[in-house]
């Protein structure tokens, strides 16, 4: 099937404001981004939970990763909202919408564990060729380094984690 070439990347890191290596790398790409750009495409570093980074702490409210769903994503902004459903709204609105054609072609939302995993890579949907094929491409140029990846897809679940806006989203975590 011919789809249309990847064009807008997104590196989400601060998802969870204590996970700091995401937070690191996209402060320091957001000085200097030369190193992720790709001429004939946009790639935006971005910090998505700032509050909870500047706290560092996981969330303020309530973890922004698993509020990207369409009742937060649609409800009505009110002065006691949640902080993270407004900041989820927010990003959805910069990357999205959800679900649509003008969604960001990828989002690689980058997190910590505390797990001794190594780095790992997650898979929400094994019938998206393009990320199969761009996580074959990560764990062979990571060899011999072990890279396993996580497949979370399940048949009745419709994901709420920040990556869900892309059109192919992709979480990375590293130990």
């Amino acid at each position: 099937v011919d789809k249309p070439p990847v064009r807008r990347v997104a590196i989400f890191g601060g998802t969870h404001g204590n996970e700091l290596s995401g937070v690191f790398l996209v402060k320091h790409w957001q000085e200097n981004g030369a190193e992720i750009q790709r001429t004939g495409m946009e790639v935006k570093p971005f910090l998505t939970n700032p509050r909870a980074v500047k706290k560092c702490t996981r969330y303020i409210d309530c973890d922004l990763n698993r509020v990207f769903d369409t009742d937060n994503l649609g409800s009505t902004v009110v002065e006691d909202i949640p902080y993270e459903v407004r900041r989820a709204q927010e990003i959805n609105h910069i990357f999205g919408p959800k679900g649509s054609d003008d969604a960001y072609d990828l989002i690689f939302d980058l997190h910590n564990t505390t797990s001794n995993m190594g780095g790992s890579l997650i898979l929400e949907n094994s019938r998206d060729d393009f990320t199969i094929q761009m996580f074959h491409y990560i764990k062979n140029a990571l060899a011999p380094e072990r890279c396993p990846v996580l497949l979370i897809e399940h048949p009745s679940l419709k994901y709420a984690t920040t990556r869900s806006v892309a059109k192919h989203p992709v979480g990375k975590y590293e130990k």
